[in-house]
């Protein structure tokens, strides 16, 4: 069965309605992720975009058509290690243990939980969603916000000129630990993206699977909502999000740009760059230009 046909057939897990923003693709990656795991699921979403936006529901009512729980910001890897290790204790190691956290609940505050149970292997999916900052609370950096980027709390002005940091990458961190899977995936790259959620859950049998999926956000971005898969179509494109998987111990460039377009394209789609200097672009074309020959010289060890 095609990529198409089986997410036409499968059913959605997470309520019709909710509250997220329009062109969401967090919303998209959780929908998809879910729609691939079924009912025999178990997921975990901190505090975020997502929950926030009524996935864990309010009151009494889920938002789920599956058990769904929300830990703290800074616990969800070792929340779900637990729950996972209490379902293999009462023989019931098939259900799909899964995290759904945004950026700041994955790279940031949860980062200590999130390698303790990478470092343990711990049997659960973990996928971060990255909108590149604290979207649920005003769109303040996080340490994946790309350099350059103006946010609540790195706006643009005499005394700084948005982030001043490069960002933290942290699906390459994670790969070097030893879990069972390490990717990266695109919601603009819905065949690639389905094939390593596939992956990610069979792995997670066996120990943990981390996938990192760029997630751009109009709202905090500053685009068109309509905009929102063109936008991350260029972020690959661009090399500034390329797309790679780990397993079996080896790295493998899932999506190669032979003739990737400047990073210039990327980062004047969207308002959130818009003060950037021609020194500014040059630097972070640099910098992207460097990661993706990183990848590329352990991809071909």
């Amino acid at each position: 069965m095609n990529y198409i046909e089986k997410l036409r057939t499968s059913e959605d897990m997470v309520t019709p309605g909710m509250s997220a923003c329009q062109g969401c693709c967090g919303e998209l990656v959780l929908r998809r992720i879910l729609q691939i795991a079924g009912k025999n699921t178990i997921v975990c979403v901190p505090p975020g975009c997502m929950s926030g936006a009524g996935v864990v529901g309010w009151d009494y009512q889920t938002g789920m058509k599956i058990p769904v729980h929300i830990p703290l910001l800074t616990n969800t890897a070792s929340f779900l290690s637990g729950v996972s290790q209490m379902y293999q204790r009462k023989g019931r190691g098939d259900v799909n243990m899964i995290a759904v956290a945004g950026d700041g609940a994955t790279a940031d505050g949860g980062f200590q939980s999130l390698s303790g149970a990478a470092e343990r292997n711990e049997k659960m999916l973990y996928v971060c969603y990255d909108n590149e900052g604290y979207m649920n609370t005003g769109f303040q950096r996080s340490s994946t916000t790309t350099k350059g980027s103006r946010t609540s709390t790195t706006p643009i002005g005499e005394a700084i000129n948005g982030k001043q940091q490069p960002s933290k990458y942290v699906s390459l961190i994670m790969s070097m630990h030893a879990l069972q899977y390490c990717a990266t995936a695109s919601p603009s790259h819905m065949q690639d993206m389905v094939a390593k959620i596939e992956r990610g859950l069979s792995e997670s049998k066996k120990g943990f699977a981390f996938i990192h999926v760029l997630a751009p956000c109009p709202t905090g971005w500053s685009f068109e909502p309509d905009q929102s898969i063109q936008i991350a179509k260029k972020a690959v494109a661009s090399n500034m999000f390329p797309l790679w998987e780990k397993y079996n111990g080896n790295y493998y460039i899932t999506v190669e740009n032979k003739k990737p377009i400047p990073v210039k394209e990327f980062l004047q789609s969207m308002g959130k760059f818009k003060s950037l200097t021609d020194a500014d672009i040059a630097q972070i074309q640099q910098e992207a230009d460097t990661k993706y020959e990183t990848l590329k010289k352990l991809a071909s060890e």
